[in-house]
């Protein structure tokens, strides 16, 4: 039972909980939108679809501050206790790591930007498959914090495994093009970056799994060590 202020009635308190739960599934949609753009900028190399991916992360940024501020307001003013306080303390750090995610999808369109005059040194097919990975993650961890289901969380945080496997191998296929054309090292390096962000994206994706692990069981796991 959560110790509350005069004044201050369950039900409020559960209102403002979902409230905030609803904007924080928000924010993921948002952000597995940016996911998903900055490929296809990628893909285009289009600096009119950049600047949009770009000017899309303002979204992502303020109702990130804005769940921040919300988040602190309930623990300040309320006062939740155990099972509250975790759901709480889980969806700021939730939104945290969407955040971080939405930058590095706009990592990806400035990355375009300067790359936009030159040709793709390989076709996309791995850099994609980890986007995709990355949002199918994202989506199992938001409905593992709906469901409160932990089996679930666990389940997402494996694939990461799989998102840096397909790392690895962008990572040594463009490093063998570099060694062996010297003139494919800007080229090379544009891609790599890309490449880097998607896998960082799954790295944020995996601590969400472990802040719904800990929301449900109040013990705090990390995974894919």
């Amino acid at each position: 039972m959560c110790a509350k202020p005069m004044g201050v009635t369950r039900e409020s308190f559960d209102q403002a909980l979902r409230q905030l739960s609803d904007d924080l599934l928000r924010l993921g949609t948002l952000v597995e939108d940016a996911v998903r753009r900055s490929i296809d900028v990628l893909r285009s190399r289009s600096v009119a679809l950049a600047d949009e991916v770009i000017a899309a992360d303002d979204v992502i940024d303020t109702l990130h501050l804005e769940l921040e501020e919300r988040c602190m307001r309930l623990i300040a003013t309320q006062q939740p206790m155990a099972k509250d306080l975790r759901t709480i303390a889980a969806i700021w750090a939730m939104t945290v790591d969407l955040e971080r995610m939405g930058d590095h999808a706009e990592d990806i369109a400035r990355m375009v930007r300067r790359m936009a005059a030159e040709p793709l040194l390989r076709p996309l097919v791995n850099i994609p498959r980890m986007a995709d990975m990355v949002r199918e993650m994202l989506r199992e961890g938001l409905d593992a914090f709906v469901r409160r289901d932990v089996a679930l969380a666990e389940h997402m945080a494996a694939s990461d495994d799989d998102v840096d496997h397909l790392y690895s191998q962008v990572f040594r296929e463009l490093l063998t093009d570099m060694i062996e054309d010297p003139k494919t090292i800007q080229r090379a390096t544009h891609l790599l970056m890309a490449a880097q962000a998607v896998e960082r994206m799954g790295d944020h994706a995996t601590n969400i799994a472990e802040r719904v692990i800990y929301m449900v069981t109040g013990t705090f796991r990390e995974l894919n060590l």
